[in-house]
């Protein structure tokens, strides 16, 4: 017989060797993977809730009251004064409160910034649920997204919340709100489910659409509140940092923005009770203070008596 070589002249001890070697390769390579596909299905979950854009017109929001992102700069807490101007550029800081209210395209970054000099937040102001044809960027609206006119303002229309179109320019908007500095948004006009839209807008479109703003704005950095939209405070609480409410001590539905103050979050509350067409810098009666400040369940909101066209004139509750 010939002798042998090779392999079969190794010792079985170093056969076994490396046997051993081989099968710790296999084991490392194999826990590597599997990691590595851990990560990757763990990320791919967290992409589905993403705010971005969809390509769809159904937009990318979802229905879950939970925050994709939960760091938020700035909470208010129940109770803050505040002061809102939306009539023309802010011209008038002299009212001592810690937040401002003010129109995002009409007022400059350097009153943002004077503002916060001042040790105050500023809340930038936008429609998100409406066109107007006097903004900036209207002609960034396409036709088919745009419903039927609101009836006590001219060149106001409702938007179809679900478009992506409009979902892009409501996340440019947003971004020059960064860019002026803003501390938060307030965006107006997510009822319009509760209006005669012509575009078939439901709350659950507005409950996706409110969800999917709040987390953009999160995702910036900025606070954001819901305006208005009492019935769909339980499906967007979570996202908001407070309520802007309008008028509903003379409609008497205080007690439901009532649970923004039991999560001690602000309801920076308006009333007019001088109406639609009394715009003028008197003071109101004690019965219009008394109604407008005594509404039942409506104890540590913010109120403030405004003019119905938002200027400077403001009353406080005594």
């Amino acid at each position: 017989m010939s002798s042998k070589s090779g392999w079969w002249a190794w010792s079985t001890k170093k056969k076994v060797l490396i046997f051993g070697t081989i099968a710790l390769v296999i084991v490392a390579l194999g826990v590597g993977l599997g990691a590595g596909l851990g990560i990757g299905l763990k990320n791919s979950g967290d992409d589905d809730n993403d705010s971005g854009d969809s390509g769809d017109n159904t937009g990318s929001g979802t229905n879950t009251t939970t925050p994709t992102n939960t760091t938020v700069k700035w909470q208010p807490a129940a109770g803050t004064k505040w002061q809102i101007v939306l009539k023309y550029p802010l011209n008038d800081t002299s009212i001592d409160a810690p937040v401002y209210d003010i129109d995002l395209f009409d007022n400059p970054k350097s009153m943002i910034s004077e503002l916060q000099g001042m040790g105050r937040k500023v809340i930038c102001y936008f429609s998100a649920g409406t066109y107007e044809d006097w903004r900036s960027d209207a002609d960034d609206f396409a036709k088919a997204d745009i419903g039927k006119g609101l009836d006590e303002w001219a060149g106001e229309n409702w938007l179809n919340i679900s478009s992506t179109s409009v979902r892009k320019i409501m996340q440019k908007r947003l971004d020059l709100a960064v860019t002026k500095g803003c501390d938060g948004v307030d965006p107006d006009n997510i009822d319009g489910y509760d209006n005669e839209n012509g575009l078939g807008l439901t709350e659950a479109m507005s409950i996706n659409y409110v969800n999917w703003l709040a987390n953009e704005s999160h995702n910036r950095g900025l606070s954001v509140g819901l305006k208005n939209g009492g019935s769909i405070i339980d499906s967007v609480i979570a996202n908001m940092q407070w309520s802007v409410n309008e008028q509903c001590a003379q409609y008497d539905e205080c007690d439901t923005y009532a649970a923004f103050i039991d999560a001690d979050k602000p309801v920076f509350h308006i009333e007019y009770p001088k109406g639609d067409d009394t715009n003028n810098d008197k003071s109101v009666t004690t019965k219009q203070v008394t109604s407008s400040c005594d509404a039942n369940s409506s104890g540590n909101f913010s109120t403030v008596i405004k003019n119905m066209n938002l200027n400077n004139w403001v009353e406080y509750c005594p």
